[in-house]
């Protein structure tokens, strides 16, 4: 394998493809070598060859991310997808795992999703390419269904920090209050996972004035995704 793994982003959203790019060159042994807006554009790119990972939106301008996974084995390319998408039908992450695509990430996600996803892609790349073998029915079940190990800073929790993206993503302005409201959480939790987003630069703080007395509070947006 080589040090860097190179991946495709393919997004037609400009916002959310270089929000992509630049998640991917975060990460260690990850860099990102190209952004492709349609389908067409994905597919002459990887006719190159070069390319080791897919980051594949699911809604292009041009076709669907699947008829993409399609042609690509249909003409012989095996190189790796994950679906990045907001597409969340059961029959869709069905599809998606019936072709080969590796990992499903739902949108809106925190960076620390992602990261988790590809670094345990990672892992199951380099097993592979050195050969290693199963030593029984438990790693298998690991390889087919990989549970990766949360890398959220201490005291967060994965799935938490989740569903505030989610939220984040559902509509612009959202005070730790309201947050805390849909968790069923203290508003000092919540607080915690949004100044985490804050502070990545996922989402913005703002002011929020009722027009009564008194301080305003601040509010969190999503930044990261359209």
């Amino acid at each position: 394998m080589p040090d860097l793994l190179r991946v495709l982003v393919v997004e037609d959203d400009p916002v959310a493809a270089e929000a992509h790019r630049t998640y991917v060159d975060r990460l260690p042994g990850f860099t990102c070598v190209g952004i492709a807006g349609t389908a067409a554009r994905a597919l002459s790119v990887l006719s190159q060859g070069q390319i080791d990972l897919v980051l594949l939106d699911m809604n292009l301008p041009d076709g669907h991310g699947l008829d993409v996974v399609r042609r690509m084995r249909a003409s012989g390319n095996q190189t790796d997808v994950v679906a990045v998408t907001s597409a969340r039908e059961v029959a869709a992450v069905q599809a998606a795992a019936r072709i080969g695509v590796v990992q499903y990430v739902l949108k809106p996600f925190a960076f620390e999703t992602l990261r988790d996803r590809l670094s345990a892609y990672a892992r199951q790349r380099r097993a592979a390419e050195a050969g290693q073998v199963v030593a029984d029915q438990d790693e298998v079940d690991r390889l087919l269904h990989p549970a990766t190990v949360s890398s959220v800073p201490k005291g967060l929790a994965g799935s938490v920090l989740d569903r505030v993206v989610q939220l984040l993503g559902n509509r612009e302005g959202w005070t730790a209050e309201e947050v805390a409201a849909e968790l069923g959480t203290s508003r000092i939790t919540a607080r915690r996972y949004l100044e985490h987003l804050a502070d990545q630069q996922q989402a913005l703080r703002t002011q929020r004035y009722d027009g009564r007395s008194g301080r305003p509070k601040v509010e969190y947006s999503w930044v990261s995704e359209s």
